[in-house]
């Protein structure tokens, strides 16, 4: 009888989202939370890269290249910043997924399962990704822009090392994001390993650097936002069409 069902919700985080959810179908709940001593895992090898932004796309395309990874996730703060990078990793030749608030949910599925098997390495994500998502062998996550908030720095690198395996986590101390790395420091009581990249890191191949500089002018994502309005308008103008009245 409903008098006698007990209900269990499990949460990785109890957000006011959550609570909010758990008021509607619970009655005079209890709760319990289990805190770990520590907030990221030990498997996880936390590396921040001291460099420049024009050198961020460069380092992680080399570590991607030259330890001939499969399976990493790139974390952005915007939808625009994540679709133009995994345009920009595609244009030099590596399989790169989507997962942003743009991306419907049977794609945002589709996205995870090539990941999966092996069809894509690499998946540009914003937070969509950060939480509740597990996929096997996740070797690296690169935030190539920091959260604000460094809980979901930590939600973040979670999607590595996990199920007891070895991971790293790798962020740049950039002009730009420099200032946030004391709180994550603070937040997770733990000390990022920082590192000055090697040349070999910085430098991307002169036929790869022709197409980014496409990029850079603006050139690249124009055209392909010129093709995405024309198809738009293509199938504005076929929705507004009348349909033609047949002579009897």
């Amino acid at each position: 009888s409903k008098s006698k069902r007990q209900t269990m919700l499990f949460s990785a985080t109890l957000n006011q989202d959550i609570l909010r959810l758990a008021a509607q179908w619970t009655k005079d709940p209890l709760s319990f939370e289990v805190e770990s001593k520590e907030i990221t895992s030990e498997n996880i090898e936390q590396i921040a890269y001291i460099a420049s932004d024009k050198e961020k796309f460069a380092i992680i395309y080399n570590i991607i290249s030259q330890d001939m990874l499969s399976r990493v996730i790139i974390f952005g703060n915007r939808r625009d910043e994540v679709a133009r990078l995994t345009d920009m990793f595609k244009a030099c030749g590596l399989s790169c997924g989507l997962l942003s608030g743009d991306v419907t949910q049977s794609r945002r599925i589709k996205t995870l399962e090539e990941l999966r098997n092996g069809t894509i390495r690499i998946l540009c994500a914003t937070d969509v990704a950060a939480r509740g998502i597990h996929v096997d062998g996740i070797t690296h996550v690169f935030n190539y822009s920091l959260p604000e908030d460094p809980e979901d720095y930590v939600h973040r690198i979670g999607r590595t090392g996990r199920a007891g395996e070895k991971g790293v986590s790798v962020i740049f101390a950039t002009e730009e994001d420099s200032y946030l790395i004391p709180k994550i420091e603070t937040y997770t009581k733990h000390k990022l390993n920082y590192i000055n990249p090697e040349e070999s890191l910085v430098v991307i191949p002169d036929d790869l650097n022709k197409i980014l500089k496409q990029f850079k002018s603006g050139r690249a994502r124009r055209k392909s936002g010129h093709l995405r309005e024309k198809r738009v308008k293509n199938r504005k103008e076929v929705s507004n069409r009348r349909p033609v009245k047949r002579k009897k």
